[in-house]
């Protein structure tokens, strides 16, 4: 691993943050650390905050890049460069689009927010609409956030988190991490592995190769996923030729980042409560290699879609899936963001101290999400690696809520280090993108992966714009 510090502190390689997580996390996902002496950290300029966000931002790229190699590696018997430059890892960390002409929608509706509770801080997430709704039929006030402040006010943050969840809403207490690591559900979340890899005992002949040049060409991706980590993962995947097929419900809606995460993606839509459209979602997960969902791990299994089940319908299938709260104890299913897992575990609270604030600092970027989202990555392409060597599928786990306890809080004053620089033209790729809202342009992407260059085939178009249904061979990138 080569570390490039021109212009950082005088750290050597083995002390560098970024290269210590990014043993870890490769090694989490089961990867040999042998093949980290491929991989170029570079660049300079830090994400303002009082975790180690660029660290984690650059590793969590390198560990995909990784992946990439170690599968090449496999087919090729050689095994390519990687190199990620740690200030487009930043930017990207934040957004990758700059709409031209138009402008995004906010990333935040009226309600969502940190409020003040009785007792202490409180986070409302009601970016959709049912969580919205469930969250001031429980506080019995008016869609405005003056309003809500002044009802959140009569209440206890816990009880009032409760109240929220039970409805089927979601919210977050404020806790300091001491306080996280004390709670049933910190301790659960601190047993379990940063990734739980499975593989199945069954082999099962499959004769796909990687492509040099675009390694997951003939792959697909079967993708079922919300905001924010697993669209992240599926992005990338489709990056790196893979067909990503995207399944939404009707109606359904991600306006403020639907944008920045389908590209490259085709989008359909079907009807899980409808038997002819849940029959259709079984052909295509029959088809599928790889599967990634970030549904609450009770409900696909409602919808007769287990695990095991989707094992007997697929068994070479390599199988991802996210939890918010992790995979044990009494928040496994519930319902939980990026913003609401930085409350619960500590970090808003954090933020808050180290910045001499009297409210909760969250992070710059939503990097729980998108450093989880490359760990899945990566681990989904493991599970190509091993079914190439091996002819077996796989299971991968994930959880925002350990991803976060690998954040580290800053050792020297936030003033220290460099910057990070804006975005500017160098910065952009040179072809406009025509998405559903109007041309953008993309920022370069922030790895490089020698003679296998990331690329996106499909501009990001709108939820429900293709069929539910694959390309066919020839069509395939």
């Amino acid at each position: 691993m080569r570390v490039d510090q021109a212009s950082r502190s005088p750290a050597t390689a083995d002390e560098d943050p970024a290269s210590r997580h990014l043993l870890a996390f490769w090694e989490a996902a089961g990867g040999s650390a042998n093949l980290l002496e491929a991989v170029s950290l570079t660049g300079s300029g830090e994400l303002v905050s009082a975790f180690r966000v660029t660290d984690l931002a650059t590793a969590a790229l390198a560990t995909a890049g990784t992946a990439v190699a170690e599968l090449l590696l496999a087919s090729t018997g050689q095994l390519p460069s990687v190199r990620v430059d740690r200030r487009m890892a930043s930017l990207w960390f934040g957004t990758s689009l700059r709409p031209q002409g138009w402008a995004m929608p906010p990333q935040w509706d009226a309600v969502a927010g940190n409020y003040r509770a009785r007792d202490r801080w409180i986070r409302l997430h009601t970016n959709a609409p049912h969580h919205r709704q469930a969250a001031l039929a429980v506080l019995g006030c008016a869609a405005d956030a003056q309003s809500v402040a002044q009802a959140v006010g009569h209440w206890d943050a816990s009880a009032l988190e409760e109240a929220i969840v039970e409805r089927g809403g979601c919210a977050a207490t404020m806790y300091s991490m001491q306080e996280w690591a004390d709670h049933p559900q910190g301790k659960a979340v601190a047993a379990e592995p940063l990734l739980h890899v499975s593989t199945a005992t069954d082999a099962v002949a499959h004769e796909w190769q990687p492509s040099r040049d675009r390694p997951l060409r003939g792959i697909r991706v079967l993708d079922m996923t919300r905001i924010l980590a697993g669209p992240v993962a599926t992005r990338f995947l489709a990056g790196l030729g893979a067909d990503v097929l995207r399944i939404d419900p009707y109606g359904w809606e991600e306006p403020n980042t639907v944008p920045e995460v389908v590209l490259g993606k085709r989008c359909a839509r079907l009807n899980l409560r409808d038997r002819s459209d849940l029959d259709m979602l079984e052909r295509l997960l029959c088809d599928a290699d790889i599967v990634v969902h970030g549904y609450r791990s009770d409900a696909l299994a409602s919808l007769g879609l287990s695990a095991e089940r989707r094992r007997q319908l697929n068994p070479a299938l390599i199988d991802v899936s996210l939890d918010a709260y992790g995979w044990t104890g009494a928040w496994r299913c519930r319902r939980g963001f990026d913003s609401i897992v930085q409350m619960s575990t500590g970090i808003a609270d954090a933020g808050m101290r180290a910045m001499g604030k009297d409210e909760p600092v969250n992070l710059p970027v939503q990097a729980i999400d998108h450093g989880t989202g490359y760990l899945m990555a990566a681990a989904a392409i493991r599970g190509l690696t091993t079914r190439l060597k091996h002819g077996v599928g796989s299971e991968v786990r994930a959880s925002l809520a350990r991803t976060a306890a690998v954040l580290q809080l800053r050792s020297e004053p936030l003033t220290e280090g460099v910057a990070l620089a804006p975005d500017g033209p160098a910065d952009h790729a040179e072809h406009v993108e025509q998405t559903s809202w109007g041309p953008a342009l993309r920022l370069l992407p922030p790895l490089q992966i020698d003679r296998a260059p990331i690329a996106w085939r499909h501009p990001a178009r709108a939820l429900g714009s293709y069929a539910p249904q694959w390309l066919a061979s020839n069509e395939r990138l």
